[in-house]
C-alpha cells in the first residue's frame, strides 16, 4: 500500500503563488495612470486584435497582463456583470468597486479551489468628474485588490516602471506628456535584458560569457515603440464623438504618434 506524502496548506499556496508570478513577469508591462484629461491606459502589444485593455461600461475600462485566455473570460464576465446590473437597477449603479470586489471573489476562489491559479493581473479603473472621483484598483492572481489613486504598473518588471513612474508622475499632467511619462517607464524596464537563471539559482551564460536572455515568449519583454503600443483613453468630459456617457475611446497609431511627439 503506498503512502501519501503530507503537503502543508502552507507550501500548497506557496507554490501556487510562484507558479503564478512567473507567468506573470514573462508578460509585457501594463501602465494605467491618471492625469488631467481623464485616465490613460497604456501597454505593451504589437496585436492588433488580442486588446489587453478594454471598455466594460461607461466610464470604466479594464487592463491585464498574463495568459490571454484567462484575462479575456474575466472581461467578458465583467461586461456581462455590469451589463445586468445597470439594466435591473440603474447605470450610475455600476461602479469600479463593485466590479473589482467581484473580480476579486473570482481570482480568490480559483486560486484557493482549483488545481492552477489564473496566471492574471487585472486593472480596474473609473474616471469621475474630477481627478478625485478616479478609481483605479489593481487585483492580483489571488484575489487581492489594490485601491491606487495615481497610476500602477503591472506585468514584467513592474518595480522598475513603477521607479518611473513615480518620479515623473504629477497631477495635472496632459494626456500628452501622461503619454509620454507611460512610453519612457515601459522603455526603462526593458533596457536590461534579464539573466537567465538556471538550476542552484546560477545565471546561464552564452559561449562568449555574456548571461543568456530568455527564450522568446509570446509576452516576453522587448523595446518599446510607439508601434508597439496599445492606448486608451478614459476621457474625463468625453464630449458628443460616440456619447456624453461613454468615455472610452481608442488612440489610432497617427493620433499617438502626434501626442508623443507634442
Amino acid at each position: 500500500m503506498s503512502q501519501q506524502f503530507y503537503v502543508s496548506p502552507e507550501q500548497i499556496m506557496k507554490d501556487r503563488a510562484d507558479f503564478a508570478r512567473k507567468g506573470i513577469a514573462r508578460g509585457r508591462s501594463v501602465v494605467v495612470l491618471s492625469c488631467a484629461a481623464g485616465i490613460a491606459l497604456v501597454a505593451e502589444n504589437t496585436s492588433n486584435s488580442l486588446h489587453k485593455i478594454g471598455e466594460i461600461y461607461d466610464r470604466i475600462a479594464f487592463a491585464a497582463v498574463g495568459k490571454y485566455n484567462e484575462f479575456e473570460s474575466l472581461r467578458q464576465a465583467g461586461v456581462r456583470y455590469a451589463d445586468v446590473r445597470g439594466y435591473s437597477y440603474d447605470r450610475s449603479d455600476v461602479t469600479a468597486r463593485g466590479l473589482a470586489s467581484v473580480y476579486a471573489q473570482s481570482l480568490g476562489s480559483v486560486f484557493t479551489a482549483e488545481q492552477k491559479p489564473f496566471e492574471v493581473e487585472l486593472a480596474v479603473a473609473e474616471v469621475g468628474a474630477t481627478q478625485a472621483g478616479d478609481h483605479i484598483f489593481r487585483l492580483t492572481f489571488d484575489g487581492s485588490i489594490t485601491d491606487e489613486r495615481s497610476f500602477v504598473a503591472m506585468g514584467g518588471r513592474s518595480d522598475r516602471v513603477t521607479e518611473v513612474l513615480r518620479s515623473g508622475w504629477r497631477a495635472d499632467l496632459t494626456l500628452g506628456e501622461a503619454l509620454r511619462l507611460a512610453t519612457r517607464a515601459l522603455a526603462a524596464a526593458t533596457a536590461a535584458p534579464e539573466a537567465v537563471v538556471g538550476p542552484g539559482g546560477t545565471a546561464v551564460t552564452e559561449p562568449d560569457g555574456v548571461a543568456a536572455r530568455a527564450p522568446d515568449h509570446p509576452e516576453a519583454p522587448a523595446p518599446v515603440a510607439a508601434v508597439g503600443l496599445e492606448v486608451a483613453v478614459l476621457d474625463r468630459e468625453p464630449g458628443s464623438w460616440r456619447s456624453r456617457r461613454r468615455a472610452f475611446r481608442r488612440l489610432r497609431q497617427d493620433a499617438l504618434q502626434r501626442l508623443l511627439e507634442e
